[in-house]
């Protein structure tokens, strides 16, 4: 029994304190968390103000949007952030690669040929005349993205085809920001 309280004495007595102050301890934590940070806000995850009421009623102008930079497999219905021409837009996915994309005459989507239900979307689908000639054909990493509010969203049918390339990011958590 003593040799064990012995052993433990002997143990105390040898650790020996750190090199550094608390301030130092604290100025390195605090870099490393800043550094982890950087590294997941700016790789993994982005965040950005909504920039307009396009994807009204589910998105509105100045709603904060959390999104997902690495997953670049986006399907029908996701919604992502864009840049196209130097601009951010925020869109929802209707059509992707090897899919045609057609707007009938009575304003409505169709996709492969089949008409697209969407109960999420209020309003019909306008053609923006002189902009894309349907029926639109699109490749393997291009996408066909549609706002939310139909008519006058600035969209595919304004900007043509988006490649994987331009899309920052699937978003993945919006924080409604209401007069802040």
């Amino acid at each position: 029994m003593n040799k064990e309280i012995e052993n433990t004495t002997k143990d105390t007595k040898t650790k020996k304190r750190s090199p550094m102050n608390p301030i130092q301890v604290f100025l390195l934590n605090f870099l490393i968390v800043i550094t982890v940070i950087w590294l997941l806000f700016g790789n993994i995850v982005g965040l950005i103000n909504a920039p307009n009421s396009d994807m009204s009623p589910n998105i509105k102008a100045k709603d904060l949007l959390l999104y997902y930079r690495l997953d670049k497999n986006y399907k029908a219905q996701d919604v992502v952030v864009l840049e196209k021409n130097n601009t951010t837009y925020i869109g929802r996915v209707v059509a992707a690669g090897g899919d045609t994309v057609e707007i009938s005459d009575s304003e409505k989507l169709i996709i492969n040929g089949n008409m697209v239900s969407e109960p999420d979307i209020y309003t019909n689908t306008p053609r923006f005349e002189g902009f894309v000639d349907y029926p639109l054909k699109l490749d393997g990493n291009e996408y066909f993205i549609l706002a939310d509010a139909r008519n006058g969203a600035e969209d595919s049918r304004y900007y043509g085809k988006v490649s994987a390339d331009e899309i920052c990011g699937e978003v993945v958590a919006v924080i409604r920001r209401n007069s802040i």
